[in-house]
């Protein structure tokens, strides 16, 4: 069931753009430093936007509780990103500012992401850096001893800052260290090894979670005065992503079904620079940094089907396709058009290697230019990376990459405090869908995280809880009884189905529709036989999903089960998203909806909004229904237009 409804309140502020967060933050109301030890915060998450909101609401004296589904912190996935972290500094004096990197982003969401809370982030990325530069990450030098800078997709300036390919390690170190000094203070009390299985509203707002203990299976509630989910992405629904085994969507999912809109589904990033498939047994994929097309060249044979090693077809019977096709930005061109160029290559007979799957991202030219120190200074631990999958020597012979699902743009809606529809209930980091609209720029993701961490989460959590009047509330509330029952039935049966097929293979045929019809490029026919599948898909999973063993210790099966249903009720929201989003924009590519050249063609006029999805059945899963509401999005100051990387 689909039914447009657009009751929703973005609480964006009003006046000039670049005053908009300042006069905001003045206007929010404030908890007095004394009372802020009264009021306990859950946050759930600790990659980058947990571990930075931990830190800096515990430094500010809330009562912390933070839950971590690894055993450490450390281990979450925002150490796999390996390129950089923008931000305005304009340290190479090429004509950046907080306008540029403020249109950039606008512009490469393909014009679908609200420009109050994008220029929020361009105005805090600056002190992001400063932040982490205090906290000893280790940044690359230039040899006058400023942070260096590099260039990523979809800009023409480098405000991309980098530490070499392990940026994203070395930053969630910094937010690792300072949330793990809280709770060395007693101001934050970290619980790892544990999943949140959903989340308890008590008179409208969230107060608590129920988590299970993933060592000993035991149900735990806590309760709290708000709730912070910072639980990443849901790229995995495709099975075959970059993300991590453990990336998921429970958390966010069982948000949503407490009330919690679910924004922009559809909107999925496939990152153009990643290993290629090589075979059914795999059970994921490898991100090769952005940051390698800097200096790599990507091309195909001009021939198809032609099987000749890349160092014997010269240079003339080379297509350095976007190079030839954008000639202004190149191989930096955003990921979006990166992906689907290609894919065209693959689809015209042009790819390469063992499968036909993948393009050339080749370095002989750099290392030629450059010598083969400093690419080796530069790229060193990932082309190090590369070579030890693929068994080839990336300074002899070309990487091979081809397109995979990475990041996913959509996620729960959040207004401009990063307040859900569920008041009380905060979404950080790539679980919201707030700053990138259809595409997320290179390099962006990281900023986003620690902005919404270190920089507006401890102004608007205040907000909320010097706004309103909070009854004392425990664990013993009737309503942790009524959530955890639910916890408890789910568990019960999944293990109850006795089927005989394995979770993995369930999920890896969602992974196969959702790739094959909701992916790189949808259509209409497609979606509609998809939503068939995967309902079909879903109710097989409840009559013959096989999870052995109990409840009561350590299980992984009883983990991925949870997640993989949730993933079959998330995949049919996301075909729904992409079925009636009659546009192409970003990552959302409608076969019908292009132009002569094949680039994307949006449609301002009957789609310029946030679609946020409502669960209208949040009982058995073959009950379930979803209906649209829209945010209307606005455009002040940076008008939509072709979006054109020539």
């Amino acid at each position: 069931m689909i039914v447009a409804n657009t009751a929703l309140d973005s609480k964006c502020p009003s006046g000039p753009m670049e005053g908009r967060w300042d006069k905001h933050r003045f206007d929010l109301k404030l908890v007095n430093p004394a009372n802020k030890r009264k009021f306990k915060v859950l946050v759930v998450g600790t990659g980058l936007a947990g571990a930075s909101a931990a830190a800096s609401l515990a430094e500010l004296g809330y009562q912390v509780d933070v839950f971590c589904i690894h055993d450490s912190p450390r281990r979450a996935h925002s150490i796999a990103a390996q390129g950089g972290i923008n931000a305005a500094k304009n340290y190479p004096n090429d004509g950046d500012s907080i306008q540029r990197l403020f249109y950039d982003t606008v512009k490469g969401g393909d014009f679908r992401a609200r420009e109050s809370n994008v220029y929020r982030l361009a105005q805090v990325s600056n002190t992001i850096i400063d932040q982490c530069v205090a906290q000893g990450v280790p940044f690359a030098r230039e040899y006058g001893g400023l942070l260096d800078n590099r260039s990523f997709g979809g800009a023409q300036v480098s405000r991309t800052f980098y530490a070499r390919g392990q940026t994203g390690q070395q930053l969630l170190l910094g937010a690792y260290q300072a949330m793990m000094r809280q709770v060395g203070s007693g101001k934050a009390k970290l619980y790892p090894r544990r999943e949140m299985l959903d989340v308890v509203v008590v008179d409208g707002v969230a107060r608590g979670v129920v988590v299970r203990n993933l060592v000993t299976g035991e149900i735990e509630r806590h309760a709290g005065d708000a709730v912070l989910l910072c639980t990443g992405g849901y790229g995995n629904v495709y099975f075959l992503s970059t993300n991590a085994k453990k990336c998921n969507v429970t958390a966010a999912w069982r948000a949503h079904k407490r009330g919690a809109f679910f924004a922009n589904p559809c909107f999925t990033q496939i990152h153009p620079t990643c290993i290629p498939v090589s075979g059914d047994y795999q059970s994921k994929l490898t991100l090769m940094s952005e940051s390698l097309r800097n200096d790599g060249r990507v091309w195909v044979p001009k021939k198809g089907g032609d099987t000749r090693p890349a160092s014997e077809i010269p240079e003339d019977e080379r297509d350095y396709y976007l190079e030839r096709r954008y000639p202004s930005f190149g191989n930096l061109v955003p990921r979006d058009v990166a992906s689907r160029a290609a894919k065209a290559q693959a689809d015209g007979g042009h790819g390469v290697g063992p499968t036909g799957m993948a393009v050339y991202l080749d370095f002989r030219d750099a290392i030629e230019r450059d010598g083969e120190d400093v690419i080796r200074a530069k790229y060193g631990n990932l082309f190090q990376m590369y070579e030890k999958i693929t068994a080839d020597d990336p300074y002899k012979v070309p990487m091979r990459i081809y397109p995979a699902v990475h990041y996913t743009m959509g996620g729960l809606w959040v207004d401009y405090n990063l307040e859900s529809t569920v008041p009380g209930l905060f979404v950080l980091g790539e679980a919201n869908f707030s700053d990138h609209g259809a595409n997320r720029l290179g390099a962006s993701a990281l900023m986003q995280g620690l902005a919404d961490g270190y920089f507006v989460v401890p102004y608007t959590v205040g907000a909320h809880l010097a706004g309103r009047a909070l009854p004392a509330v425990d664990t013993s509330h009737p309503a942790f009884a009524e959530v955890e029952g639910e916890v408890r039935s789910r568990i019960d049966r999944l293990l109850s189905i006795g089927g005989s097929s394995s979770v993995d293979s369930l999920h890896r045929q969602l992974g196969a529709i959702m790739w094959d019809h909701c992916g790189m490029a949808r259509n209409a026919e497609g979606l509609k036989r998809a939503v068939d599948e995967v309902r079909a898909l879903r109710a097989r999973f409840w009559e013959d999903a096989n999870v052995v063993g109990g409840a009561a210790d350590l299980n992984d099966e009883l983990e991925k089960a949870g997640r993989v249903a949730d993933f079959m009720e998330l995949a049919e929201v996301m075909i729904l998203d992409a079925l009636d989003r009659e546009e192409s924009c970003g990552g959302h590519f409608r076969e019908e909806h292009q132009t002569e050249e094949n680039e994307a063609r949006r449609d301002d006029e009957n789609y310029s909004y946030v679609a946020a999805w409502s669960c209208e059945g949040a009982g058995d899963p073959a009950d379930l229904s979803w209906k649209l509401n829209k945010e209307p999005l606005t455009f002040e100051v940076v008008k939509p237009s072709t979006r054109s990387y020539k």
